[in-house]
């Protein structure tokens, strides 16, 4: 496998229509209008500056110059980043990408000036919940509940620098 480069760059740039392409698909699939509208639609719910410098990023993993994973984050609050748009591509997953890609939004969001994480995923994203548990999310909901009953499934992190691990 060819290493991985990581890259910043516009939500709107050309590198990042295979994963918002993809993300609709597989937000349409397994969701269908489930929420009352098509899954897709949270993909254009926030303008492209949301996810650009100083407040956020969009952040790909290339693999010979084409993306086989990526996320965004957005502000939450003042020190809180939101994170969005985690995708890895169908071929790539089970690969550890998908932490990969949230270490290092995470890393980019402390550079931004963030302490803290907030984000969201469905309830048809069982994968999604195990990346964010693995990764160090604490949930706020009752994970012991079904998937359904639960509904969105929101997480926080607190961001700690390498120093202050220690």
């Amino acid at each position: 496998m060819t290493a991985l480069v990581v890259q910043l760059v516009a939500a709107d740039d050309d590198l990042a229509r295979p994963l918002i392409a993809d993300l609709a698909r597989e937000y349409d699939a397994r969701y269908g209008d489930f929420f009352g509208e098509p899954a897709s639609t949270e993909l254009s719910r926030y303008p492209a500056s949301e996810f650009a410098s100083p407040h956020g990023a969009f952040l790909l993993l290339l693999e010979d110059g084409r993306p086989v994973a990526g996320g965004a984050f957005k502000r939450y609050d003042a020190t809180t980043a939101e994170l969005k748009r985690v995708w890895t591509h169908p071929e790539r997953r089970g690969r550890g990408l998908g932490r990969r890609v949230v270490a290092e939004l995470e890393a980019e969001a402390l550079r931004r000036g963030y302490s803290a994480i907030f984000l969201t995923t469905g309830p048809r994203q069982p994968e999604a919940v195990r990346l964010y548990l693995a990764s160090g999310y604490t949930p706020r909901f009752d994970p012991t509940l079904p998937a359904a009953d639960i509904g969105i499934h929101a997480f926080d992190k607190t961001l700690v620098t390498e120093g202050a691990r220690a």
